[in-house]
């Protein structure tokens, strides 16, 4: 981008030297008229002005412009090409969300699955430079979104999620394992799982330690959240008189969501409400920062010469005019 600057902006204050010059220019025009007397001046009415009646200011206005660009000269013009190299070692992170049915436990609000699509929303908008993917499981898992720059589309999907997609259940090795699948060709320096549930594992065909085992042999860290409160949470249940609530335990396999986290190099967290579960994902985000370099470069050019040149041509043009169409002879 280019754009002007000047060197010595404090030589602008000199235009205000003009004033002066203008006020004196109209006083001094205004009491200078010459005076002769004529019994009637009938027949000069309809004489028209000479052009020299008005091209005699031209000079003063020449002068003024002359003045204002040695003024500009002064304060040192040039333009400024600036431009940025930027340098991103991207990370690439898969989304693993457990969409089982104990997600619409209600100890969150409105509930399990819904704060975790707002702050995993968040979470996606505060990494622009990543590629993102999106993996979700119950009984099975199954991918919602492959690795994508394209974080519209990603919130888009993620909020098309909702329970019912798959048949229930809780299968941890799979989400992890589909995820690992995503991950596995990646040529990113850091390659990341997250993944959030509230379970245990009760389905699937691979097992989650396996599944964390793989993901080491990959290079790839898991991070695990378990989500729900201490203690028993509300959770609506359809029945022939509308939807009942019933208080039910929660259940987080917590000692193999930390062998998970430890085997692949990351970390197990623990949310209990809508607060402490954004406060894990910007933990994660400072955990997991992209590399990026900006280097601003900046050119230089004088650019007084132009100004210089046109204040050159308007003092010659001062003195052709004034000694030519407005020579006055003594």
């Amino acid at each position: 981008m280019i754009h002007i600057e000047f060197s010595s902006p404090k030589y602008f204050l000199l235009v205000l030297c003009l004033i002066p010059m203008i006020v004196w220019y109209v006083m001094k025009n205004r009491s200078s008229t010459a005076a002769l007397n004529f019994s009637n001046l009938q027949g000069l009415k309809k004489t028209p002005f000479s052009y020299k009646y008005i091209f005699r200011h031209v000079l003063f206005v020449f002068r003024c412009l002359a003045l204002f660009l040695i003024i500009i000269v002064m304060m040192r013009p040039h333009s400024v090409n600036k431009w940025k190299n930027v340098t991103s070692e991207g990370i690439d992170i898969m989304m693993a969300l457990d969409i089982s049915g104990s997600m619409l436990a209600e100890d969150f609000h409105p509930n399990r699955i819904e704060a975790a699509k707002n702050v995993i929303s968040e979470f996606i908008t505060g990494r622009p430079t990543d590629r993102i993917g999106l993996v979700v499981f119950s009984s099975e898992s199954f991918t919602q979104c492959p690795l994508t720059t394209d974080h519209a589309v990603l919130i888009n999907l993620l909020h098309d999620i909702k329970f019912g997609m798959i048949e229930d259940g809780t299968a941890i090795g799979d989400g992890i394992a589909n995820s690992i699948n995503r991950l596995k060709d990646s040529k990113a320096v850091s390659k990341v799982v997250i993944l959030l549930t509230d379970g245990e594992n009760n389905r699937g065909e691979i097992a989650p330690i396996t599944a964390a085992e793989i993901a080491k042999t990959y290079g790839v860290r898991v991070y695990t959240i378990g989500v729900g409160t201490i203690g028993t949470a509300p959770i609506p249940v359809e029945t022939p008189f509308g939807k009942q609530y019933q208080q039910m335990e929660v259940k987080i396999d917590e000692p193999l969501l930390q062998q998970i986290a430890k085997t692949t190099g990351g970390k197990y967290f623990r949310a209990t409400n809508n607060e402490k579960l954004r406060g894990i994902y910007a933990e994660i985000d400072k955990m997991e920062k992209t590399k990026i370099e900006v280097s601003e470069h900046k050119k230089y050019e004088e650019e007084y010469f132009m100004w210089g040149l046109a204040a050159f041509i308007l003092i010659i043009m001062e003195f052709l005019i004034k000694n030519t169409i407005l020579r006055t002879i003594p």
